[in-house]
């Protein structure tokens, strides 16, 4: 199983929230780069890096900070946030992104998320579903649709290759992965990546996902609250 670590920013800084809630930001580093280079010393090969001020702002924001550390740091990076337009998709590519992370306009704009998946390979791009109650969130978790992510995958069965699910319930609660969700879409699409985020507090929920037979998990903030030492990683 593949652990891949995560950096949100704000502000150019490496921050948490909990449960998608802007005013429960609490700062872990000044610099992303220096985080992402101690994953890649603990042996780290991927990092999940999430733009929370492009999510607002519905644009690509923190483009350089990407920039600094795919120069700075031989990671795969996968970048969310922001992501709506041509120009962002392009920006994110050409700054280095390994992977773009797409999002709500997975849900608002299937025309166009198909013809991100044609034109840059479904191997390169990642759809997020954020979900409450199996239905999937959007603008910020904020408004829940009335597509659960089993409708959502089916609009793009066939060209997309990683699913990044994350059950808001869950997410920064440290209280548990929903590894049950996780098992139904395997079960259901056994031909996807399912990346497992949200909600993983300890080693313990690590191997459960692994046990479930999840080939990757995103971990933020068990890793930055010492839940997790960059040491244990090296056991996945």
């Amino acid at each position: 199983m593949k652990i891949i670590p995560a950096i949100d920013i704000i502000d150019g800084k490496c921050v948490r929230l909990t449960q998608g809630q802007y005013d429960s930001c609490k700062i872990y580093s000044d610099s992303p780069l220096d985080m992402a280079k101690a994953f890649e010393d603990a042996g780290v090969t991927r990092l999940h890096l999430v733009d929370l001020d492009g999510a607002k702002a519905a644009g690509v924001v923190n483009i350089r900070v990407l920039e600094t550390i795919c120069k700075n740091t031989g990671l795969a990076v996968d970048f969310g946030g922001g992501i709506k337009s041509d120009e962002d998709i392009r920006k994110v590519f050409d700054a280095g992104a390994a992977f773009a992370g797409i999002g709500s306009i997975a849900q608002t704009d299937v025309e166009k998320t198909t013809a991100w998946l044609e034109e840059y390979g479904g191997e390169n791009i990642i759809i997020g579903a954020d979900v409450r109650d199996h239905r999937v969130c959007i603008q910020g978790w904020k408004k829940v649709t009335d597509t659960t992510i089993y409708e959502l995958v089916e609009n793009y069965r066939g060209k997309l290759c990683h699913l990044m699910c994350t059950d808001i319930s869950r997410d920064g609660m440290l209280e548990g992965a929903a590894v049950e969700l996780y098992k139904d879409l395997l079960s259901r699409y056994p031909e996807l990546n399912v990346i497992a985020s949200g909600g993983v507090g300890g080693v313990e929920d690590l191997e459960r996902l692994a046990a479930a037979g999840i080939q990757s998990v995103i971990v933020g903030k068990a890793i930055y609250e010492n839940r997790i030492k960059l040491e244990d990683l090296s056991r996945f």
